[in-house]
């Protein structure tokens, strides 16, 4: 990434229930959480309604804010085959409301996320929004871990973009500190 640009990326943590959503943006280094929040989608029934109106609030996030890029968590492998494809469907939603604005689109798997924001691929959803509310310094992140989720995904984005993630795998929060100093602050 040129030192001297800005961007802004729309992270995504796709769901049929609730979707996260965030958006963060990225000024030479520094790292600043726009907005975060989630779509509640318990109150609408109609599987095809909830996908309208992810649809909606995608496109008018992206009208909104002009991010320039979407970052999205990929599904991963669940039992429940009609889980996963409902999953799937959200997923594909939100990448066509970015696709119908030319966004281009960036997919991480939960793993990835998680390694990239904590240096533990199986860190659990807490240590993820406390890393973020550290790397990013805000005071709140969400109450929703989904809309944290989507956060991770969008600052998983930019780490891989300034090549921060080729750390080695660490043993201890002691040893991820010592091998990232620049993301703790």
């Amino acid at each position: 990434m040129n030192l001297n640009s800005e961007k802004i990326v729309l992270g995504i943590d796709p769901g049929t229930l609730v979707l996260g959503y965030a958006l963060v943006n990225q000024q030479n280094l520094t790292m600043t959480m726009i907005t975060l929040g989630i779509i509640d989608l318990s109150k609408f029934d109609d599987h095809y309604v909830k996908l309208k109106k992810i649809f909606e609030k995608i496109v008018f996030l992206i009208d909104q804010y002009h991010p320039d890029e979407l970052a999205i968590e990929a599904p991963f492998y669940g039992k429940n085959v009609q889980s996963m494809l409902k999953l799937g469907r959200a997923q594909g939603v939100a990448m066509a409301a970015a696709l119908s604005r030319e966004i281009p689109i960036f997919e991480y798997a939960p793993r990835k996320i998680k390694q990239a924001i904590t240096g533990n691929g199986n860190a659990s959803k807490e240590q993820v929004a406390a890393m973020l509310k550290n790397i990013l310094k805000v005071d709140e992140t969400s109450i929703y871990l989904d809309a944290t989720d989507a956060l991770g995904a969008a600052v998983c984005h930019l780490f891989q973009n300034q090549k921060i993630t080729n750390h080695k795998s660490t043993n201890s929060w002691k040893d991820f500190i010592a091998k990232n100093p620049n993301r703790i602050q």
